[in-house]
């Protein structure tokens, strides 16, 4: 493949240049993590032409919410990324244009940074665990800690934010929604966090538990809540991987097979 085309070659913004990136509509940040995933999971997919992007955008899976657009605005939407040089166009084989994206150089971040960013344009929201599963079938994540690096990095650019306090069930979000929207978002998730019911003093039993007990009952909670959260991440690798495979399948003609 022509080094051009290639998703993964190095790319950094000029040290010392302005920020390119800003808020998008809702179809733009389809179109764009569209652009990223493709170009990522099905690398001989990319660039990709209109009909292909149309496709991706209307996917059922791996995507919230669920979209139905039409060619027409899907075209409108890379238009405007266009012009603001976040998406360019390329000649394919028979004349025929396909599309690419630029926001290596346009958000200033590196691969897994990407993976990251287009994991929430596609999905909206999400848990850290969440997160970290279903970036890692663009580019490896380890670990939580190394999640949790790249968010570090992403938000002294500017490009997350918190929607709820760290710890467990930390749900984080990009920063390309326009402003209503941003703040509709975050109302949302602070009514959540206001309606979780929290334990008091006086709602606990008392003399009913033994100090070491009750360290042993925080430790096994803490236990389950990993292994289940292990277990998450492990569904959406799974899922990620059968998507991949049915899209080479469907690539070399043996969707049909039996």
């Amino acid at each position: 493949m022509n080094e051009e085309y290639q998703d993964d070659a190095v790319h950094s913004q000029p040290e010392g240049s302005s920020k390119r990136w800003r808020p998008l509509p809702p179809i733009e940040r389809r179109v764009l993590g569209v652009l990223v995933e493709k170009a990522k999971t099905v690398p001989s997919s990319y660039p990709m032409t209109l009909n292909a992007i149309v496709t991706g955008c209307n996917q059922k899976s791996n995507r919230d919410p669920v979209m139905e657009l039409t060619e027409e605005v899907v075209e409108r939407a890379l238009d405007n990324l266009r012009q603001l040089g976040a998406v360019g166009i390329v000649q394919g084989i028979g004349r025929v244009d396909k599309y690419r994206h630029y926001l290596y150089e346009w958000l200033g971040v590196n691969k897994e940074e990407l993976a990251i960013i287009a994991e929430l344009l596609l999905r909206g929201p999400q848990t850290e665990g969440e997160l970290r599963a279903h970036a890692s079938r663009m580019d490896p994540i380890p670990d939580l800690p190394t999640l949790r690096q790249h968010l570090e990095s992403l938000k002294e650019k500017g490009l997350i934010i918190d929607l709820t306090p760290p710890g467990r069930g930390h749900v984080v979000a990009h920063n390309l929604y326009p402003e209503p929207e941003l703040a509709r978002l975050k109302q949302r998730y602070s009514a959540v966090a206001v309606q979780e019911p929290s334990l008091s003093t006086s709602d606990t039993p008392r003399s009913t538990v033994a100090p070491g007990d009750a360290r042993g009952a925080v430790a096994s909670s803490t236990e389950v809540e990993q292994l289940r959260q292990e277990l998450s991440e492990l569904k959406q690798t799974v899922a990620g991987i059968l998507e991949a495979l049915a899209t080479i399948k469907k690539e070399l003609g043996l969707d049909g097979e039996r």
